[in-house]
C-alpha cells in the first residue's frame, strides 16, 4: 500500500514571491485559455520550457514568480490572442499531459494554473468591489480601500473507499466516460470535520452506514482549485440507495470483476489499487 507522500514532490520545493536572481536556470508554465505551452521534440515527447514568453516571442499578460523548485526558479505566465505558437510547441490541456511529462513537473503546473485562476477571479475586492492589488510580502491580494486581504482558493474535498469484507463500492456519474466507476466524494462543508464529511457524502450519495474512516493520502487537484483528501472506510449497515442527482449506479465489486477504472492520475485510482493489493 502506498504512503501518505504518494503524491509528493520528489524534490525540495520552495514557494515565494520573489525570484533568486542568482539561480540561472528556470521553469515557465505559461498559459493561454486553460492549455499550456509544451515543447515537442522530434520524438514527439513533451517537456516544459525554460525560456520566457519574451524569449519566445510572446507578449505575457501576467507573470507571476511561485517558488524554487530545486535550484530552479518557477514561473506562471498568461498570453493571449496566439493563433500560431513558437516553432517546436504546442498549447495542451493539462490533463491530457498526465504521463507524458515528468511527475513534479506536472504537480508544479497545477500549482501554477491554480495560481493564474486566483489571479483572474480575484481582480475585484470581494467586500467592497475596488480593484486588488499584489502584497509584497506574500502571495496574497488586498483591497487598498478596506484592507481585505485575499489568498488563493482552495477547495476541499474528501474521497474514499468503503469496504464492505472483500468488495469495493463503485459508483457511477453521469460526466463519466461510459463504463466507469469511481470512489465517492463530495466537497467538505463549513464547520465539518474530515471525517463528518465522509459519512455525510456516503450517506447523501448511497444513504449507508460506515465505520473505521481512516486517512490515506492527499491529492493537489487543480481542476480547478481542489485539494482531494483520501479515505478508507468499512460499511457498517444498509442497503445501496443512490441519490440520483450527482451519480447515476453504485454496486459493490471484486478484485475480480471489477469496471472500467479512473485514470492513474487520480487519488480514486490509489484507493482502489490499494483495495486490490489487500484483495488479490
Amino acid at each position: 500500500m502506498a504512503d501518505n507522500s504518494y503524491f509528493s514532490l520528489k524534490t525540495p520545493f520552495i514557494p515565494g514571491i520573489q525570484s533568486q536572481k542568482s539561480v540561472s536556470s528556470s521553469f515557465w508554465f505559461i498559459f493561454q485559455d486553460e492549455k499550456l505551452l509544451i515543447s515537442i521534440s522530434e520524438n514527439n515527447t513533451d517537456s516544459f520550457y525554460n525560456r520566457s514568453p519574451d524569449q519566445l516571442g510572446l507578449t505575457p499578460t501576467f507573470i507571476q514568480f511561485f517558488g524554487r523548485y530545486g535550484s530552479a526558479n518557477c514561473f506562471v505566465a498568461e498570453v493571449q490572442n496566439i493563433k500560431v505558437p513558437p516553432p517546436s510547441t504546442q498549447f495542451k490541456r493539462l490533463r491530457s499531459l498526465f504521463g507524458t511529462v515528468d511527475d513534479d513537473l506536472f504537480v508544479l503546473a497545477g500549482r501554477a494554473v491554480q495560481i493564474l485562476h486566483w489571479h483572474k477571479e480575484h481582480q475585484f475586492c470581494g467586500r467592497c468591489g475596488t480593484a486588488t492589488e499584489d502584497r509584497n510580502t506574500e502571495l496574497a491580494k488586498i483591497c487598498p480601500a478596506c484592507g481585505f486581504i485575499s489568498f488563493p482558493r482552495l477547495s476541499p474535498a474528501v474521497i474514499m473507499s468503503i469496504i464492505r469484507e472483500d468488495q469495493i463500492l463503485l459508483a457511477r456519474s453521469p460526466h463519466f466516460s461510459s463504463g466507469m466507476y469511481s470512489t465517492l466524494a463530495g466537497f467538505v462543508e463549513p464547520g465539518e470535520t474530515l471525517e463528518e464529511a465522509v459519512k455525510r457524502e456516503v450517506r447523501e450519495e448511497v444513504n449507508i452506514q460506515i465505520i473505521n474512516i481512516h486517512y490515506v493520502a492527499s491529492q493537489p487537484w487543480p481542476f480547478p482549485h481542489s485539494i482531494m483528501i483520501g479515505f478508507t472506510a468499512s460499511y457498517a449497515g444498509g442497503e445501496i440507495e443512490i441519490d440520483n442527482h450527482e451519480i447515476e449506479d453504485a454496486r459493490w465489486f471484486s478484485v475480480r470483476d471489477l469496471p472500467l477504472l479512473p485514470s492513474k492520475i487520480t487519488i480514486a485510482r490509489l484507493l482502489i489499487d490499494n483495495f486490490v493489493e489487500t484483495f488479490s
